[in-house]
C-alpha cells in the first residue's frame, strides 16, 4: 500500500482494516466487526450491524427461495432506503448480480432495461409499482424478506458482483459488470481520507445508489468503517435535516457543494449542524473556489478520480491546500501510464466488461488487461494526478489544431468570482473558435449591475487568453444568467 494513504490515519485504525475480496465475507465482517454499532437509520428506525446483517440474512433468504440460478441478475427500483441497500447487499452476498435502476427511470425504460439485462427477478419500491406493469420478470416488494435466516454463499472474487449504468440511462445505456474483487478494492480504497475512519463518523447518503460513486464511496465505505448512514429518500428533506442529523462527513457531487454552499450563506455555518469536518466530492470538476470557502468554515473538501469501470476510486487527494488542482495519488491496487496522452490503468478495481457489447469491451480494455480512460492527464513529480481533459471533447479547429476545453477551463477555474464555465467550439465569421460559457458566483456581485457583471469577465478572459498560446484563446464570451443543463449527477452536459 503506497505510504500517501497509509499515513492518513491512526495506526491502530490501520491494523483493523483489511481488503476483503467478495461482497459475501464483507457482510459477515462487517456483522462481526462493528455489531453493535448502528449502521443504517431512516430517522424513525435505527439498526445496529449485527441487525442489519440479520435482516440483510432474511432477505438472502427470501431470495433464495425464489429458486435463481447463481449469477441471476436481481434489480432493485426504489429510492436511497434501507430496503434498497439491503437488498443489495443480500442479492450480493447470495451469489447474485445486483442493478440498481436510477429512481427517476420512467416506466417504458425500467422495462427496457429488464430486457436487456436479463434480469429474472425485480424488487420495486410500493409507489414505483404501476411503473412495472410491462417489465419481463417476476416483481417483489422491496420489503420482502422470508422469516429464517440464509448464510452467504460463497461467491470467487471474479464472479459478478453488480452492473452499473453509464453513457446515460436512455436509449442503450452500456452496463458495467463490477466483480466483487473490483467492488470491494473501491470500497477499501473509499476508507482513506486524513485523521480518524472508526472512530463513528455519521453519513447521509445524499448521492443516489444507483451511482457507483454513492453506491461505493457513499455505502460500501462507510460500512467498512463502522459508520452510521442515513440513506435520503428525499433528497430536499435530507438536505433539511442536516442541522438534526448533524453528520461528520458528506459524499457528494460539486453541484451539491454548492447547494450546501449557498445554504451556508443563507443561514450560517451551523446549517450543517456543528460536526462536519470532511467533505469528498467527485464525478465532475471541484473548483478549488469551493474548496477555499468550505475550509473557511474548517471543512476538508477533498478531491478523487474515478470511472464507473475503475469501481470509482482510482485516487484520491488530501493535499488540496497545496494542490487543489490534482485529484491525487493513485489508490493501492493498481498501476497507471500515459500513453499519447491519455491515462491508461489496470489493477483489480477495473470493471469485467460491458453487459453483452464485445465491441465497446474490446474498445475499452487491451489484451494485456489496461483501461484506455479517454482522459488525457499528466502526473507531476511527486506522483499526484491531474486530468487536463477528455479526448471526445477535444476541439479541432480549421487549423488543425487539437484542443482540450477543460485544460482552458481549468485556468478560469481560479477566479472566485465565476461559479462554473463551458469552454467549446463556436463559429465567428465563418471561421471555428473557441468560445465560453461563464456562470458567475453572484454573490461576488451584490451591488453591481448587470453591465459590470459582463464586464468583469471581459476583462478576466482577456487576462488568461494573455496566458494562453494563440492557438487555445477563447474568441467569443457569452455570459449566463441561468444555469447549465446538467445530467444526474450534476455536471455541466457539454450538448447544449
Amino acid at each position: 500500500m503506497s505510504n500517501y494513504f497509509f499515513d492518513m490515519i491512526p495506526a491502530e485504525e490501520l491494523a483493523q482494516l483489511e481488503y476483503i475480496p467478495t461482497l459475501s465475507r464483507f457482510v459477515d465482517w462487517i456483522g462481526r466487526k462493528w455489531a453493535d454499532r448502528p449502521a443504517l437509520s431512516d430517522g424513525e428506525h435505527t439498526y445496529t450491524y449485527a441487525q442489519t446483517c440479520g435482516r440483510i440474512a432474511r432477505r438472502r433468504a427470501f431470495l433464495n427461495g425464489l429458486g435463481l440460478a447463481q449469477g441471476a441478475k436481481v434489480a432493485i427500483f426504489d429510492r436511497n432506503s434501507i430496503d434498497a441497500i439491503e437488498l443489495f447487499m443480500a442479492a450480493t452476498s447470495a451469489g447474485y448480480v445486483a442493478i440498481l435502476l436510477p429512481a427517476s427511470l420512467p416506466a417504458p425504460a425500467v422495462a427496457g432495461c429488464c430486457a436487456r439485462f436479463d434480469v429474472e427477478a425485480l424488487f420495486v419500491r410500493d409507489e414505483f409499482k404501476e411503473m412495472t406493469a410491462s417489465v419481463p420478470c417476476r416483481v417483489f416488494p422491496a420489503a420482502s424478506m422470508a422469516e429464517e435466516e440464509a448464510p452467504v454463499a460463497d461467491v470467487d472474487k471474479e464472479s459478478p458482483a453488480a452492473i452499473f449504468f453509464t453513457g446515460g440511462t436512455t436509449g442503450a445505456p452500456k452496463g458495467v459488470v463490477l466483480a466483487h474483487r473490483a467492488l470491494m478494492r473501491g470500497a477499501f480504497n473509499g476508507c482513506f481520507q486524513p485523521g480518524s475512519v472508526l472512530c463513528g463518523h455519521v453519513y447521509i447518503g445524499l448521492l443516489p445508489l444507483s451511482h457507483v460513486f454513492g453506491l461505493i464511496r457513499g455505502t460500501l465505505s462507510v460500512f467498512y468503517t463502522g459508520a452510521l448512514m442515513y440513506p435520503a429518500e428525499d433528497m430536499k428533506a435530507s438536505i433539511g435535516k442536516l442541522p438534526v442529523i448533524r453528520p461528520t462527513c458528506l459524499v457528494l457531487v460539486p453541484g451539491l457543494c454548492e447547494v450546501l454552499l449557498g445554504l451556508c450563506k443563507m443561514y450560517g455555518p451551523q446549517f450543517l449542524g456543528g460536526r462536519l469536518t470532511t467533505i469528498i466530492s467527485g464525478a465532475a470538476n471541484v473548483p478549488p473556489r469551493l474548496m477555499a470557502e468550505f475550509e473557511k468554515m474548517n471543512i476538508s473538501l477533498l478531491a478523487g478520480y474515478g470511472m464507473t469501470e475503475t469501481a470509482n476510486l482510482s485516487s484520491g487527494n488530501a493535499d488540496v491546500k497545496t494542490r487543489p488542482t490534482s485529484v491525487g495519488r493513485l489508490y493501492p491496487g493498481q498501476e497507471a501510464r500515459i500513453v499519447d496522452g491519455e491515462l491508461w490503468l489496470r489493477g483489480d478495481n477495473l470493471f469485467t466488461e460491458y453487459y453483452k457489447d464485445p465491441v465497446n469491451t474490446r474498445a475499452a480494455l487491451t489484451e494485456d488487461g489496461w483501461i484506455k480512460t479517454g482522459d488525457l492527464a499528466r502526473f507531476d513529480e511527486d506522483g499526484f494526478l491531474y486530468i487536463v481533459g477528455r479526448i471526445k471533447n477535444v476541439i479541432i479547429l480549421s487549423n488543425g489544431e487539437n484542443v482540450s476545453p477543460e485544460e482552458i477551463e481549468e485556468a478560469f477555474y481560479k477566479c472566485n468570482a465565476m461559479r462554473d464555465c463551458l469552454v467549446k467550439e463556436d463559429e465567428m465569421n465563418g471561421e471555428k473558435v473557441i468560445a465560453i460559457e461563464i456562470l458567475p458566483n453572484m454573490p461576488a456581485f451584490e451591488g453591481k449591475d448587470w453591465s459590470e457583471v459582463e464586464a468583469f469577465f471581459r476583462k478576466l478572459v482577456d487576462d488568461v487568453n494573455a496566458t494562453l498560446p494563440t492557438t487555445h484563446r477563447v474568441s467569443k464570451l457569452t455570459v449566463r444568467k441561468e444555469d447549465f443543463k446538467r445530467t444526474g449527477a450534476l455536471k455541466i452536459d457539454r450538448n447544449q
